[in-house]
């Protein structure tokens, strides 16, 4: 059986998530380091699934520190487009993309796609690897909704501003923190992280 761990990695510098986390982690008694904080650098996603992209990350932070590790990988999937653009969401406008030049292709590459026609769904999975754990453990989330038209709200990041909750009629970008995190993808995968960890026979 895999010793509990004291101590892990988040595979990211974002302080929400590390917050989210440590979070769920808490009655487990385990501290959560972000990888910048250890001087860790970011990984080259490479994967083609979010999965992929997930585990090569927290096997980047495992390799690099010799911690146990968590890290996530999320995106948008819309319907009207094949499921694009999915893993390079992020970088969907190019290598130098913004939050802002990513919205503007997909509005574009949606021009006159009637409302109807534009359901699409967050994903996120997120992971849990340790050294000599013969396999990660995995959580993953999605959250279905639509694209606007045009922006509407401005909290959130990413797509947030464009994907409409339909039971609220609002967008991402238009809920509270703890509206969104009791819907959203992210709060799915690690809820689901967090109980199969709990379940772990740990010595």
């Amino acid at each position: 059986m895999p010793t509990r761990p004291d101590k892990v990695v988040l595979a990211s510098g974002n302080a929400g998530k590390l917050a989210e986390i440590a979070r769920i982690l808490e009655d487990m008694d385990i501290t959560v380091v972000p990888q910048s904080a250890l001087g860790v650098s970011d990984a080259d996603e490479t994967g083609t699934t979010f999965v992929e992209n997930a585990l090569i990350k927290a096997r980047h932070a495992v390799e690099a520190t010799g911690l146990p590790a968590i890290a996530d990988d999320s995106g948008i999937c819309v319907d009207a487009l094949d499921g694009r653009p999915g893993v390079y969401s992020a970088r969907y406008a190019g290598p130098d993309a913004t939050d802002a030049s990513n919205i503007d292709r997909l509005l574009a590459e949606l021009k006159g796609v009637p409302d109807e026609q534009r359901g699409a769904a967050f994903h996120c999975v997120a992971c849990f690897v340790a050294p000599g754990m013969d396999e990660p453990v995995i959580g993953e989330g999605e959250w279905r909704g639509r694209i606007l038209q045009e922006r509407r709200g401005d909290g959130g990041f990413g797509y947030d501003p464009l994907f409409l909750v339909p039971e609220l009629d609002r967008s991402s970008a238009e809920l509270s923190p703890d509206e969104k995190n009791a819907r959203s993808h992210r709060g799915k995968a690690l809820a689901e992280l967090s109980r199969k960890l709990h379940d772990i026979e740990w010595d």
